[in-house]
């Protein structure tokens, strides 16, 4: 299989990646999707492979489709919690991955609550590193499979707008997402209340709002967020019913979007909050799309990571 553009070793995030390593990862993706749509294929690639699932924070999602990846493409996958791991004892992260690499890991993927832990593992040890989530730095693998979920509905994000809207503060999918979707073309709007999205934003290349109405007018997607209490240090706004009041999105509101403006979120949905059901569960959400395509983008992480010699 081709690998085109792809010669990194790791996956840290989107802000190093360039557009054609962007496009690279998606157009694999787009390969297994369709070989894994197939049951008489099965894709072998990572065949004797160990992939090591190093999960430090909560996680669904993520966790169970970096496992079906990983199996998908017959690597031995091992699953590693917080909670069962020598971290509880005081061993330091450090620790633990050279002593995962020592035990023949081919690759880690790792999720943690300290940004730049991915960054100082590869650092650390010669070994792949895939980062699931890191604080409230990045989350290259949700953005991804938003991204490829985007371009299968839109056909390109190039000159679409997009709005992200909610808890961009705290938000490592957002952050990921902004990256990504400005490399490739798309003008992308961070709405909410001025608490949780500041004027910094701009720096990165977004339009900031803080006018709901304005903020989904025009837009292509709509991609939602949850309010993540667990990063907040205090409150940033009253309660979790104003800010429904002032930003959630309702079938009211949804009246103020195109008919066929596409609705995201990469979850977990706090219904009735940053969403109601109604629209969450209706045909222009493409939320489950987003699960399932998460399979077949981090199928080709895992590929490209695990197969490239060179970083």
């Amino acid at each position: 299989m081709e690998i085109d553009s792809w010669h990194r070793k790791s996956l840290l995030g989107l802000e190093e990646l360039s557009a054609d390593e962007i496009g690279c990862i998606l157009k694999q993706a787009s390969v297994f999707k369709r070989e894994i749509s197939s049951p008489d294929e099965q894709s072998r690639y990572l065949k004797g492979k160990r992939i090591v699932n190093l999960f430090l924070e909560p996680s669904t999602r993520t966790r169970i489709a970096f496992e079906i990846a990983a199996k998908s493409l017959c690597a031995d996958v091992i699953s590693i919690s917080g909670k069962s791991s020598s971290l509880t004892k005081g061993e330091t992260l450090k620790d633990t991955a050279m002593n995962i690499k020592a035990l023949g890991a081919d690759a880690i993927v790792v999720r943690h609550s300290s940004a730049g832990s991915p960054l100082f593992l590869s650092k650390t040890i010669d070994v792949p590193i895939i980062n699931a989530g890191d604080g409230a730095h990045e989350h290259p693998s949700q953005a991804l499979l938003d991204i490829f979920t985007l371009q299968e509905n839109l056909g390109s994000v190039a000159g679409k707008k997009i709005t992200i809207l909610g808890d961009i503060l705290f938000s490592r999918v957002a952050r990921s997402n902004l990256w990504g979707l400005t490399k490739l073309g798309a003008e992308v709007t961070l709405a909410g209340p001025s608490t949780l999205v500041p004027k910094q934003f701009e720096g990165m290349g977004a339009r900031v709002s803080h006018d709901l109405r304005d903020s989904l007018a025009d837009a292509d997607a709509v991609m939602l967020l949850r309010i993540q209490h667990e990063r907040q240090s205090s409150s940033h706004f009253p309660s979790l019913a104003e800010y429904t009041t002032m930003f959630g999105l309702n079938m009211a509101r949804s009246q103020w979007l195109k008919p066929d403006t596409l609705i995201l979120h990469p979850g977990p949905i706090n219904r009735g909050v940053e969403i109601d059901s109604e629209l969450a569960d209706s045909p222009r959400a493409v939320i489950l799309d987003q699960v399932k395509n998460g399979i077949a983008v981090r199928m080709a992480i895992l590929y490209l990571c695990a197969t490239t010699e060179n970083d």
